[in-house]
């Protein structure tokens, strides 16, 4: 469980539209209120996520090759199979440079707080959370090595807004330079990133839970 929660974090927080989209929004007016509203929106919906598995299994994993378990597994292998789709379509396209930053994210600095917390919620990348609910199946809550797990799942997968957002503050001048360069770059290479995570997340999800249905 451990080892999929990481990847499965470090693929959610490396994301570039919600990065590129966090970067605008902290430059903004009220900039950080707004990327704190975001951040704290993300990291809830990574929490309420975890509770509602957590709830269905009282923090008591099912044992393995059960109905549950099963399921599970065959969530994360949909999951994987869907973003190698994905990331295959995306990479036959052969798209060399990005097309910039689309309109409506542009218009960011003109958003509320209350905006910016539902960008939060449809910038979530809802099939990698889906595949981390999945794999939370597996968590013991009577265990403290779960509790870990979960708690450095949560931060890695809300990492880079943390960073973005404590830079801004404590060092604005130099992160709105430096942020700003960092969103060009995103944006040059987004595609490129879309297709790498997209693969291989897909293909870790797809052997790891191949492997866990047939043995």
């Amino acid at each position: 469980m451990v080892l999929d929660l990481v990847v499965i974090g470090t693929a959610i927080t490396l994301g570039p539209l919600h990065n590129s989209a966090f970067i605008l929004l902290l430059s903004a007016n009220r900039g950080l209120l707004k990327g704190l509203v975001f951040v704290l929106t993300w990291l809830a919906e990574l929490v309420v996520v975890v509770a509602g598995v957590l709830a269905l299994t009282g923090g008591d994993p099912p044992s393995r090759h059960s109905s549950p378990s099963t399921t599970a597994l065959a969530i994360k292998l949909a999951v994987g199979v869907a973003l190698v789709v994905y990331g295959e379509h995306r990479r036959r396209r052969k798209v060399t440079r990005s097309r910039g930053t689309p309109k409506w994210l542009a218009q960011l600095d003109r958003v509320s707080a209350w905006t910016a917390a539902g960008l939060a919620i449809l910038l979530q990348p809802w099939a990698m959370v889906a595949a981390g609910g999945a794999t939370v199946l597996q968590a013991d809550l009577s265990s403290t090595a779960s509790f870990v797990a979960l708690t450095g799942y949560f931060l890695l997968a809300t990492a880079s807004l943390l960073a973005m957002e404590l830079y801004a503050t404590f060092a604005p001048t130099k992160a709105h330079a430096e942020l700003g360069r960092l969103r060009t770059a995103i944006d040059e290479h987004q595609d490129q990133a879309i297709v790498i995570l997209s693969l291989l997340l897909g293909l870790w999800l797809v052997a790891e839970s191949t492997y866990e249905l047939v043995t």
